[in-house]
């Protein structure tokens, strides 16, 4: 009797509270989650605008080639390219046509460990595929295929798989808080999503300029230690620095009066313990404006002033 009557309840009421938060995440977004495919590969990626900007991975795209975006109502379109940073690992492609599903961005800062995440993409060819789970972590860092620093990933044992990347992982209020980009080969539930708030700065560089731009020192250099005595001497709290190897003679540290063997202590308004710190405080803002470059030589603090230009790496 009890499952004649079990059969007879809506479908609603057969679906607890999780299940429907994931079909109602799915119901609100997936439509907006594309199918990319280039020559030699295929992606995910997400509309982010009504008038056809999509966000996909650099890495889906960086081999070049023609590139086809098809949405899950069959519409499929030849996309044009607007833009991509490799050091992000993130790209902007435009696809033409009419009302166009969107899907909106959330604020990453918001998040909670433990917060139940979606990931909707095609994975393995698999297409419009969903997994769900958690969000694990936050603030991860990540090395991209250029070497930079990907900063404030999002980590999600939501499974992600090839085919996944370029795609968005999704709050359960319908807000994309990150672009699904790599798994960890061989372990099991260690997966990362670039943070929305990532993703919204760099798509719209993305979309004004075409790149991101980024300063440029002239400078090659490593993390070095700073010996607790000399630290203790100059009122240090870092307890490193970064050791300038060698110069661009025409670069803009070589014009500050940087010399090999200087430590750099901060920069723009930035300490700097490290190369990364070193990369975070050269943003746009700071190409063609005076900026404080603090350095350690000698045993002693000093200041300089530095005029970063554009990096020309693209």
């Amino acid at each position: 009797m009890a499952d004649l009557q079990r059969e007879a309840l809506p479908d609603d009421e057969l679906l607890d509270a999780y299940s429907r938060a994931v079909i109602g995440t799915v119901d609100a977004v997936a439509p907006a989650v594309a199918h990319v495919k280039v020559r030699d590969g295929s992606g995910s990626g997400v509309v982010f605008t009504p008038d056809g900007f999509v966000l996909t991975n650099n890495h889906v795209i960086e081999r070049g080639g023609a590139i086809t975006v098809t949405l899950p109502d069959g519409r499929s379109a030849r996309a044009d390219l607007v833009g991509r940073d490799p050091d992000t690992d993130l790209a902007v492609l435009r696809i033409d046509g009419e009302s166009m599903p969107w899907a909106r961005f959330g604020d990453s800062r918001s998040l909670r460990v433990g917060q139940i995440v979606v990931a909707i993409g095609n994975p393995l060819g698999f297409q419009h595929s969903v997994t769900s789970g958690i969000v694990s972590a936050r603030g991860r860092s990540l090395r991209s295929r250029s070497g930079r620093l990907i900063e404030d990933l999002i980590q999600t044992d939501a499974a992600l798989n090839p085919g996944n990347s370029g795609g968005p992982l999704v709050t359960t209020h319908g807000d994309v808080i990150g672009i699904n980009t790599a798994v960890i080969a061989g372990a099991q539930g260690l997966c990362f999503a670039i943070a929305s708030n990532t993703v919204r700065w760099v798509a719209a560089r993305l979309v004004r300029d075409g790149r991101v731009r980024r300063g440029y020192l002239g400078i090659v250099g490593h993390q070095t230690p700073i010996p607790r005595p000399l630290a203790r001497a100059n009122q240090l709290v870092a307890p490193s620095g970064v050791l300038v190897a060698s110069l661009d003679r025409d670069g803009p540290a070589a014009a500050a009066g940087v010399v090999e063997g200087d430590i750099i202590l901060a920069c723009a308004g930035r300490a700097v313990g490290g190369v990364d710190d070193l990369l975070r405080a050269l943003t746009d803002e700071c190409i063609g404006v005076a900026s404080d470059m603090t350095v350690l030589r000698g045993g002693e603090r000093r200041s300089l002033r530095i005029v970063a230009t554009e990096s020309q790496r693209h």
